[in-house]
């Protein structure tokens, strides 16, 4: 199934225990691939790839690119998250060893398959992983690579046994336009990754770009809600691309194949009906929010495209238990305290699951941890908005990721702005105390995030049940 473009038969991954790498990585090692790898830190995906036969060393080394004996056939890498003095990539120029990024290999993995990927600024992981559960309960066994650990499956990729590879199209690096997919998806387009792309029209483009790199059979997937995305489906007709909708509304030039008719919600489950093609389907969705409803019609709609049968895809939407750090459920506590972790970083992310949460919960305490200094500056007043949809928050330091910290800026450029009890705690060690002072009773407090709030759950919950004694 791999093209002779790349030989693939002993891969070396810098930064193997990321949740892309990891992945990857993986599917190489079940399609009898050598593969050697390196990270900073020990982690669960390393171990778990260690005990697949994976050879892995922790800290970057030049000697590591010899760990199983002979030198790789390639080396991949992240042009984002690692820097180009790594010594292994200096190594690999030296001994004129191929160096590709992870969407590379991701295509060469997908190469013979029907490609089925979702792109969009905010919804990818979960979206794709509603459509691998959905078409695995429809009796197909699609490959997969998502960004997130599926809660019921325990992965984050498989190499299955079925025609569909299914992936995220990763827009931040414009590494999406590596792909050539046969039903591309795209749920929602807003500026983001301006550190990247520099300006709004060149982050807009990239995803008209990447419906040109639909094939000449394939579909274009839209959702017609969102204003900017069904522009980009319009701009894709007018080019010749076959494109349909999914959504609540109607579109005067766009079919809207998956139509949500009624969606209802009894606590923490949201019944859905969607309008397939003229036939309603019925589901239930154990992860609340609009966005979640939205997500299911767009996996629903992606596996009707495919082949599978609707009736199957639904019923496995409703068997869908959601993924690591979607709004994930950590623990509760005698007193009905319940604690989530979340990964959202983006305004409209933040502002979507605290909506949800308040649609189902009277009180919500939000721990937020900003992500990327060029995003917190260019987006502080749109997360104060999102942050005080909450009853009250504790907002940490900036977690800085690949960005040097921005001498005079910090969280405070969100807090100073909120309309809600907020708290700027910059000594992480001392925040789930600082939580415990504003949760009351019965709240739902989640930690969000794309850093290392995530960290934060557990001792969150154990001084939370401390103040409750």
């Amino acid at each position: 199934m791999v093209s002779d473009a790349v030989d693939l038969s002993r891969v070396h991954l810098i930064g193997i225990g990321g949740a892309g790498m990891s992945g990857v990585a993986r599917i190489l090692l079940d399609r009898g691939s050598i593969v050697t790898g390196s990270d900073v830190k020990d982690s669960r995906p390393v171990r778990a790839l260690r005990t697949q036969g994976a050879q892995i060393a922790v800290g970057h080394d030049a000697r590591n690119l010899t760990l199983a004996g002979d030198p790789p056939t390639v080396v991949v890498t992240s042009f984002a998250a690692i820097p180009k003095d790594n010594p292994e990539l200096v190594a690999a120029a030296e001994l004129g060893i191929p160096v590709i990024r992870r969407s590379d290999l991701l295509g060469e993995l997908m190469e013979g398959y029907t490609q089925m990927l979702f792109a969009g600024t905010h919804g990818k992981t979960s979206t794709t992983s509603m459509a691998v559960v959905a078409l695995q309960a429809a009796g197909q066994d699609p490959s997969f690579a998502i960004g997130g650990q599926l809660n019921r499956a325990g992965t984050n990729a498989h190499h299955g046994s079925g025609s569909v590879f299914v992936a995220e199209a990763d827009e931040s690096d414009a590494s999406l336009l590596r792909y050539k997919p046969d039903i591309a998806v795209i749920t929602n387009i807003e500026p983001d990754h301006l550190d990247y792309f520099g300006d709004e029209a060149s982050y807009f483009q990239v995803f008209d770009d990447f419906a040109d790199r639909v094939t000449d059979t394939g579909t274009l997937v839209v959702c017609l809600d969102d204003e900017a995305t069904a522009q980009c489906g319009e701009r894709a007709l007018d080019r010749g691309i076959n494109v349909v909708g999914y959504g609540t509304v109607t579109h005067p030039r766009i079919p809207n194949h998956a139509r949500v008719t009624s969606e209802r919600m009894e606590d923490t489950t949201t019944f859905v009906t969607v309008d397939l093609n003229g036939t309603p389907f019925e589901y239930s969705l154990a992860i609340p929010g609009r966005h979640m409803v939205l997500n299911s019609a767009a996996a629903l709609l992606a596996g009707d495209i495919a082949g599978a049968n609707p009736v199957k895809l639904a019923e496995g939407l409703s068997g869908f238990t959601g993924v690591r750090r979607r709004f994930e459920f950590r623990g509760e506590l005698p007193s009905g305290t319940r604690v989530y972790d979340d990964y959202a970083h983006h305004p409209t992310e933040v502002a979507a699951v605290l909506s949800a949460a308040k649609a189902a919960h009277d009180r919500v305490v939000v721990c937020f941890q900003p992500h990327l200094y060029s995003r917190t500056v260019n987006f502080a007043q749109e997360f104060a908005d999102a942050l005080s949809l909450a009853d009250a928050a504790v907002v940490l330091d900036i977690f800085g990721a690949r960005e040097t910290p921005v001498e005079g800026v910090d969280s405070r450029v969100i807090t100073d702005k909120m309309s809600i009890e907020a708290i700027y705690d910059p000594d992480f060690s001392h925040a789930p105390l600082s939580v415990v002072k504003v949760t009351h009773p019965g709240d739902v407090v989640i930690t969000m995030g794309a850093g290392s709030v995530t960290m934060l759950a557990d001792p969150l919950l154990a001084a939370l049940a401390e103040a409750e004694q």
